[in-house]
């Protein structure tokens, strides 16, 4: 069991480092917000890992609650950079984030 559970976690590691290469390399904002869904993936399989192989309870399914819950947010956060995605290429005629190097209102 213990060799599942490590078997899980490198694949959330392997995950979360191409999430964070994807937020560093990118100069494309959509490749950003791909990376940071990445890595809430990897940490959602993290937390319903630990809670899968941890000591047994009587109805315990918090990590998979804990799980919906980030699901959620990632969902709001794509939404919502999405948004802000659509806002840039129309201001700005790009979706990279250095074209936007004004506060100009």
């Amino acid at each position: 069991m213990t060799s599942q559970l490590t078997n899980v976690l490198v694949l959330s590691s392997i995950l979360f480092g191409f999430g964070v290469y994807m937020v560093i390399a990118r100069r494309n904002a959509i490749g950003v917000l791909i990376g940071i869904e990445l890595m809430l993936n990897s940490a959602n399989l993290n937390i319903v890992a630990f809670n899968r192989y941890s000591e047994p309870c009587v109805g315990a399914l918090d990590g998979q609650v804990l799980a919906l819950f980030v699901m959620a947010l990632a969902v709001a956060e794509a939404a919502v950079g999405l948004a802000l995605i659509i806002a840039l290429a129309r201001r700005f005629g790009s979706v990279e984030p250095e074209s936007a190097d004004t506060l100009k209102g």
